[in-house]
Formats: structure tokens, C-alpha cells, sequence
């Protein structure tokens, strides 16, 4: 081989070599791209013991405000983050057990939050305490938080259905900006009844009559929310203590209903394969146009009370408007 050909030979197995290490990088770049977009956000999300989230994102922050564990405590628990993995946690100045007292209250703790922004831009929070339901206002998701209502009292009484449990109440804003307030559980894990009321432009008072909106199998957690003109009030069934917990759904195409079970409800159940016990007690939000679920887990105790951790999942719907199954699968991460 002369020397001119063996210089060709020589150009020509470096070109080999230069291609196959762009690919090699291309190819290692590529995997580390793929990897990078399918992290998932690891559940449960937070080491602590939280449940019956309600979250409302401001900004580019959210905010989730939570039962703590076990049964409930003075305050609540509020949990600030970008991106469901690293997490602030804050406490308010208002509700607690000793602001939130009357003489109707009964001896429960500070429970189930539902926070909502209103028409005028302030937040209002929906929360039980003492198995009655207070509402309070701010001016951000922080506060300083105080009671709507000037004489301090409770919204909704014990003693205003005495047979069912005046708790885990919800505000709906309908697209036209009329507000509406869900609420109501049963005792002793039977007679769950879901009540329902428009609310005045104050988001205090009531504007109009209480109806009984109560969807089948209903026990409590009531969330509602619109899409494509139809209703889907999702609540949890169940007991709140054991794998029996889960949340179902009904459609209508009116918010105070009348509601029908929809096809694929219940859509969360126990899956002791994934080790998922009771799950249940949601709330919603969207982000780039995905609908996320909020909900808790039960961690199993051998104890006489439940310890609860948050998870976070998407919710889908079919082509046919009906909500998915909850896939357990966990969500990709957000970007910040």
C-alpha cells in the first residue's frame, strides 16, 4: 500500500472514530434528557404526618394547608412550595382551637381546611374546628388571617343539623363567579350527607336556602369542580381510620345537582400491592393545563389513632368526560 492510500485509510478510520464518540455523547446526552423529563415526584411528598389537604397556588408558589396528625392539633399545618419536593412549613395565627370556640362547639380539633381566592382578591379559608365550620379571611395565603364574620362566631353551628357532622367544608367559584360552600360528613362512619349553599359576594353569608346535594355513596370531604359544563363533585366514602377509605365521584350538569355516580367512581382505592392504605380527603389544582390530585394516605399504626401522609397524582379524563382511574404512578417533576 502506498503512501498516499494508507494516509486516505488513516483520514478515513478517524472520521469512523470522530462519528462513533459524537454519537456515544449524543446517544449519553440523550439518555440523561430522557431521565431528566421522566423524574418522578417521590410520594408520599412530605415526611410529616398531614391530612385533608386544600391547596391554591399564588404566584409561583403553593400553598397547602393540612390537618396534622394524629386527629388534628391547636393550628394547622401549611406547607409552601415551587415544586412539591422542597417545602416551607409555616403556622398561622388564626384558626386555632381557642380562637375557634363557642358555645355550641364540641371537643374536635382544627380540621379539614378549604381555601379559596374570592372575586375581590382576598383568601378565604373554610375550617372545622370543634365539629363546626369557621370562615376567615387575609390578604395573602400567610395572612395575618381573622374570623369573616365581626362577632366571632362560627359560620355553620353544631347545632344547625344535629343527626350529621358539620365538617370538611369546600368553596366552589362557578365560572359566572357565583360562590358556593359544600360541606357535612355523618357520625360513626354512616349517615354522610353533603350539604350545599350559594354564597353572597361577601363569601360570609348565605344567598338563598341550604340544600341537601348529598351524591350516592357519599360519607364526606366534598370537592367539586367544572369542566367542559359539567359538574363533578368528588368526595371520599368509607372510613377515614382503615384501608376501607377512598374517593369516588358523581357528574351533573347543574352545581347544586342532582348528582349521578360516574362511571369509573370510585377512582382511588387501598392498593396494598403499592402499599396505599385509605386513600382520600383531596383537593385539585392545574398547572400547563394538567389536572393534579392532592390527597392523603394512610400509614398504618397499631394504635387507636391514624397517622397520614400527602401524595400527589394527575387526574385525567376520558374522551367520554368521565374522571380515570388514579394510576398511582406519581407525577413528572415541576420545573421552578
Amino acid at each position: 500500500m502506498n503512501l498516499i492510500n494508507e494516509r486516505i485509510l488513516l483520514i478515513f478510520l478517524s472520521s469512523l472514530l470522530l462519528v462513533s464518540c459524537r454519537n456515544s455523547k449524543d446517544n449519553s446526552t440523550l439518555q440523561k434528557q430522557e431521565t431528566s423529563k421522566t423524574e418522578i415526584i417521590k410520594n408520599p411528598i412530605h415526611k410529616g404526618y398531614y391530612a385533608d389537604p386544600s391547596v391554591i397556588q399564588h404566584g409561583d408558589r403553593f400553598f397547602i394547608y393540612a390537618t396534622i396528625d394524629p386527629w388534628g392539633g391547636d393550628s394547622l399545618a401549611v406547607l409552601e412550595t415551587k415544586n412539591f419536593q422542597k417545602f416551607k412549613t409555616h403556622k398561622l395565627n388564626w384558626p386555632t382551637k381557642k380562637a375557634c370556640t363557642s358555645p355550641t362547639s364540641k371537643d374536635a380539633m382544627v380540621w379539614a381546611p378549604g381555601v379559596t381566592k374570592g372575586k375581590n382578591g382576598k383568601f378565604y379559608m373554610y375550617i372545622s374546628v370543634g365539629s363546626e365550620i369557621w370562615v376567615g379571611e387575609s390578604e395573602t395565603p400567610l395572612g395575618p388571617w381573622k374570623n369573616a364574620k365581626e362577632d366571632g362566631s362560627p359560620l355553620i353551628k353544631s347545632s344547625l343539623y344535629p343527626d350529621y357532622h358539620m365538617i370538611d367544608a369546600h368553596c366552589f367559584i362557578d365560572s359566572d363567579g357565583q360562590a358556593y360552600l359544600y360541606w357535612g360528613s355523618g357520625w360513626d362512619w354512616v349517615n354522610g350527607r353533603c350539604f350545599a349553599v350559594k354564597l353572597k359576594d361577601d363569601m360570609v353569608n348565605f344567598d338563598g336556602e341550604i340544600k341537601d346535594v348529598t351524591p350516592p355513596n357519599y360519607f364526606e370531604a366534598p370537592y367539586i369542580l367544572k369542566k367542559n359544563n359539567r359538574y363533578y363533585l368528588m368526595y371520599s366514602d368509607g372510613k377515614a381510620i382503615d384501608s376501607t377509605y377512598k374517593i369516588r365521584y358523581s357528574v351533573s350538569d347543574n352545581p347544586l345537582g342532582p348528582f349521578e355516580e360516574g362511571v369509573n367512581s370510585p377512582i382511588a382505592t387501598t392498593n396494598a400491592e403499592k402499599k396505599i392504605y385509605g386513600p382520600g380527603h383531596h383537593s385539585v389544582f392545574t398547572k400547563n393545563g394538567q389536572y393534579y390530585i392532592l390527597y392523603h394516605q394512610i400509614k398504618p399504626q397499631e394504635k387507636d389513632y391514624v397517622l397520614r401522609q400527602l401524595r400527589l397524582d394527575s387526574l385525567n379524563f376520558t374522551q367520554d368526560g368521565e374522571i380515570e382511574k388514579i394510576n398511582f404512578k406519581g407525577v413528572a417533576t415541576f420545573s421552578e
